[in-house]
C-alpha cells in the first residue's frame, strides 16, 4: 500500500473505536436498547480484511458486527440510527446491534446465533460457484463458534465442494465468560481445519499488516483455486462480552497488558516511524473522527421512530409460492411489499438523506386504531 492508504486504514480503525465508545455512552444513557457487543480491541482484523476485498465480494458475520460495516464503508449515521431503533437505520430500525445489513456492499449482516451463519457463508460460496464468477465470501466468527456443529458442517461441505469462502476465527480468548483454555481441548483452533484438508494459518490479529497479508493470500486461493481457507486471528476485546458483562472472569492486569498491543497504537507508531507522519497528523484525524461522531449523533437525534404502520412490513415478500389460504389470514400479508427491497443490480447506495418526519398521530391509541383499520381494509 502507499502512504495515503496506510493513513486511511488508521482512520478506519479510529472511526470504529470512536463509534463503539459513543455506542457505549448512549447505551448507558438508555438510548440504545437490547444487546450491544463492542468491537473495541479487534479493529485490525475487520479493517485489515475489508481492505483487501473487492467491491463485489461478500461478507457475513456474527453479532459483534459493527466494525465490519464501518470498514466496508457503510455510513455510520445509518448504523447508529439502527442501534437506536430509528426509521433511518440500515435495517429500518428493526435489526438493532446484531443485525447490520448492507447488501449493496455485499454485507449479508450479523447473525445472533453462535455459528449459525457459517452454513450461510457456504451457501454464498456455492452461489458463486453456480454463477461461475471469481468472487469471494469472507465469514467472521468468534472462538466460541468452533465447538458448534455448524462449524464442522460448513468446513466439511466447503472442502468437499471447493467453495471460495475464507473463514476467519477472531479468537479473543473468551467465549462469553469462558476462557479458551477451559472450552477447547485443542488450543490452536486453526488446526481443526486439518480434519477437512483445508489450508489453515494462525495470525496476529492485533497487527493490521499481518491480517492483510494472510487474508490476501486466502482470497487469492479462493479466486483462482476455488478453495476455502481457515484463518485464526489472535486478538483481544477490552470490554465485556456485551455491555451487560462486567468481565470479572479476567484480571485488570491482564487487560492492561493486552492494551500494550493495541492495534491502533501499533499502527500509529508504524506511521510515525516509517511513513513520516507526525503526532499532530494523528491528533488531527482523531479530532476529525470525533466531529463526525457528533454529526452522527445529531442525525440520530433528528431521526424519527418507525411508524406504527411499519410493524407488519418486512415479514413477507409477495411470492407465488406462498400458501395463499394461510397467508391471507395474516395481517402482515396485506402490508407486504410486492417485490423484494433488494434490487437485482445492487447499485451503490446514495448518500444518507436528511431524516423524514414520522407520520403524525394525535396519540398512541389513535395510531394503533389507524394501523388496525388499515390492516382490516
Amino acid at each position: 500500500m502507499n502512504r495515503d492508504e496506510a493513513f486511511g486504514l488508521y482512520k478506519q480503525m479510529l472511526l470504529i473505536r470512536r463509534f463503539e465508545e459513543r455506542c457505549a455512552q448512549l447505551y448507558v444513557e438508555g438510548r440504545i436498547g437490547g444487546f450491544l457487543h463492542l468491537y473495541i480491541g479487534q479493529e485490525a482484523v475487520g479493517v485489515g480484511a475489508m481492505s483487501v476485498m473487492r467491491p463485489d465480494d461478500y461478507l457475513i458475520a456474527y453479532y459483534r458486527d459493527h466494525g465490519y460495516a464501518l470498514a466496508r464503508g457503510t455510513d455510520p449515521r445509518l448504523l447508529l440510527a439502527e442501534l437506536c431503533g430509528k426509521f433511518t437505520g440500515i435495517s429500518r430500525g428493526k435489526g438493532g446491534s446484531m443485525h447490520f445489513y448492507d447488501v449493496a456492499r455485499g454485507n449479508f449482516g450479523g447473525d445472533g446465533i453462535v455459528g449459525g451463519h457459517l452454513p450461510l457463508a457456504a451457501g454464498i460460496g456455492y452461489g458463486i460457484r453456480l454463477r461461475n464468477t471469481d468472487q469471494v465470501c469472507l465469514c467472521f466468527f468468534g472462538d466460541g463458534a468452533v465447538n458448534e456443529g455448524a462449524f464442522h458442517e460448513a468446513l466439511n461441505v466447503s472442502a468437499l465442494w471447493d467453495l471460495p469462502v475464507v473463514y476467519i476465527i477472531e479468537n479473543n480468548r473468551y467465549g462469553m465468560g469462558t476462557s479458551i483454555d477451559r472450552a477447547s481441548s485443542v488450543k490452536d483452533l486453526y488446526q481443526r481445519a486439518s480434519a477437512y484438508g483445508i489450508p489453515r494459518r494462525e495470525i496476529n490479529g492485533m497487527d493490521l499488516l499481518a491480517v492483510r497479508n494472510a487474508v490476501t493470500e486466502a482470497i487469492e486461493r479462493a479466486r483462482t483455486e476455488k478453495r476455502p481457507t481457515l484463518l485464526e486471528a489472535d486478538t483481544y476485546r477490552y470490554r465485556g462480552h456485551s455491555m451487560s458483562d462486567p468481565g470479572k472472569y479476567r484480571t485488570k492486569e491482564e487487560v492492561e497488558e493486552m492494551m500494550k498491543s493495541d492495534p491502533i497504537l501499533l499502527w500509529g507508531k508504524r506511521l510515525l516511524e516509517q511513513e513520516r507522519f507526525t503526532q499532530a497528523d494523528l491528533d488531527a484525524v482523531d479530532k476529525e473522527v470525533l466531529a463526525r461522531m457528533d454529526e452522527t449523533v445529531a442525525f440520530v437525534e433528528a431521526s424519527p421512530d418507525p411508524p406504527v404502520e411499519s410493524m407488519y412490513e418486512d415479514v413477507y415478500v409477495r411470492s407465488p409460492y406462498i400458501n395463499m389460504k394461510a397467508a391471507e389470514k395474516d395481517p402482515a400479508w396485506r402490508a407486504a411489499i410486492r417485490e423484494d427491497r433488494v434490487p437485482p443490480a445492487l447499485p451503490p447506495p446514495a448518500p444518507a438523506a436528511a431524516p423524514a418526519a414520522a407520520p403524525a398521530a394525535p396519540n398512541p391509541a389513535e395510531a394503533t386504531v389507524q394501523a388496525t383499520a388499515k390492516v382490516g381494509s
